[in-house]
């Protein structure tokens, strides 16, 4: 995918609404601004992920409040790929957000000519090779203190949802955060201190620079032969402890 959009190609526009009025009314406006190709309609966010992964639109017009996977879930797993402009009913924290990061969105009901606007600056933006800060704007729309009760991870045009009760620990691997659950490992691209941040602090402890451990999935910390601190896992899985993990667990437990 080029950083620069040629402005002589049509714009490739994928519509993102659960609502099938919502995506009419937009295909009906797009239709009639010239060097705007509609290529998808999607109902729901796993279908735009998908959409994402596999014909590669220049931009998303982005519903924020859909069951399954919400706007900012989506933006978090293909803000990378693809330029967004959101589309929304009011919602104030989400129009905080946005004003903040000088993000373009529509809020709903709007006009043609605000859509054209908003289709200028998006084209602007591509020109340069901006992308918006997708996972800095999730945070920055979400009420304070809401911790996540799933985490996403994008793999190729699928999405796997992974209940944060079943993820054993994380684990910092260079740019990844891999999160083990249910005997299997899923790479994310997440510092670690961002995952902690998006947990709940009375379950998961750093217990290492490399680990978040869910206390859940403790059996018992031992000591190993060379007197290195040892989190032994329900499994039997052991994960190291440093000195600075072991007084954080120590206050939790």
């Amino acid at each position: 995918m080029t950083n620069a959009h040629d402005s002589s190609l049509p714009l490739r526009v994928a519509i993102v609404d659960d609502e099938a009025l919502a995506r009419s009314v937009l295909r009906e406006y797009l239709t009639a601004i010239p060097d705007v190709e509609v290529i998808a309609e999607c109902a729901n966010g796993f279908e735009a992920v998908k959409v994402v992964a596999e014909l590669k639109p220049d931009l998303l017009l982005l519903d924020v409040q859909m069951p399954k996977l919400d706007g900012f879930e989506v933006l978090d797993l293909v803000g990378r790929d693809v330029a967004v402009i959101f589309v929304t009913a009011f919602d104030q924290y989400a129009l905080r957000a946005f004003e903040v990061h000088a993000v373009d969105y529509l809020l709903k009901p709007f006009s043609a000519d605000r859509l054209g606007d908003a289709l200028g600056r998006a084209r602007e933006r591509l020109s340069k090779g901006e992308r918006l800060p997708g996972d800095a704007l999730s945070k920055a729309a979400r009420p304070a203190n809401t911790r996540a009760s799933r985490v996403l991870v994008r793999d190729g045009s699928r999405v796997h949802v992974l209940p944060v009760a079943k993820i054993a620990y994380v684990q910092a691997q260079d740019d990844y955060a891999a999160f083990f659950c249910e005997g299997k490992e899923y790479l994310k691209e997440q510092t670690l201190t961002d995952v902690e941040s998006s947990l709940d602090p009375a379950k998961f402890v750093r217990i290492h620079r490399s680990y978040v451990l869910n206390l859940d999935w403790l059996a018992r910390v031992e000591l190993d032969e060379r007197e290195n601190r040892i989190a032994v896992l329900t499994d039997g899985r052991r994960l190291p402890v440093s000195r600075a993990g072991y007084t954080r667990l120590a206050e939790l437990l």
